[in-house]
């Protein structure tokens, strides 16, 4: 039996199933922890679980993504919205970033998606849980440079992320910006 649903990713057409995959998988985990879907970030991870797959995804996604002179950036801007049609009740979603994530021997979902949340109800939802926690299957993500909370379930190999701005990492502006402005 093999440990990772998709890995090692070989080619365009695995990562566009992987990514499709991590799409349904995450949309579920939200509606069984909100009861309904919030809007996406924009933003998709896939996570590799071997080097050379993260070798090769790196390259595949710079074919995919315009160039960036940040060296700690983690999203990259595709050339082309990667479109995922509506299905039985998951809306029509359009992801315009895309990371790969180095092989992590403690994360072997198949990739993420982070959700937004208005800034009062996510403060609700942040702070009714304790610290160091999980509750079914939400937790504060542990990171001092974030301000997420994870969401999981043993049962579904992906993991999503609530914040409260669209924006989920410091120093990536022109998403705020893009966001704040509707653009």
């Amino acid at each position: 039996m093999q440990l990772y649903r998709f890995s090692p990713i070989k080619d365009k057409e695995q990562l566009l199933r992987a990514i499709e995959h991590t799409h349904f998988a995450c949309f579920a985990l939200c509606k069984q922890t909100f009861g309904k879907y919030l809007p996406v970030a924009g933003n998709m991870g896939v996570f590799c679980h071997y080097a050379d797959e993260y070798q090769f995804l790196t390259q595949l996604r710079k074919e995919l993504t315009e160039d960036s002179d940040n060296l700690n950036q983690k999203y990259y801007r595709l050339h082309e919205p990667i479109v995922i049609p509506a299905k039985n009740d998951v809306p029509e979603t359009t992801y315009t970033y895309l990371y790969i994530r180095r092989p992590d021997q403690y994360r072997a979902q198949v990739g993420d998606v982070d959700f937004v949340l208005d800034a009062e109800r996510y403060s609700v939802l942040k702070n009714s849980l304790p610290q160091n926690a999980e509750i079914n299957g939400i937790k504060v993500f542990d990171r001092p440079n974030l301000d997420m909370v994870e969401l999981s379930n043993p049962d579904i190999d992906a993991l999503a992320y609530v914040s409260p701005r669209a924006m989920t990492e410091k120093g990536e502006s022109e998403r705020i910006k893009a966001v704040a402005t509707g653009s």
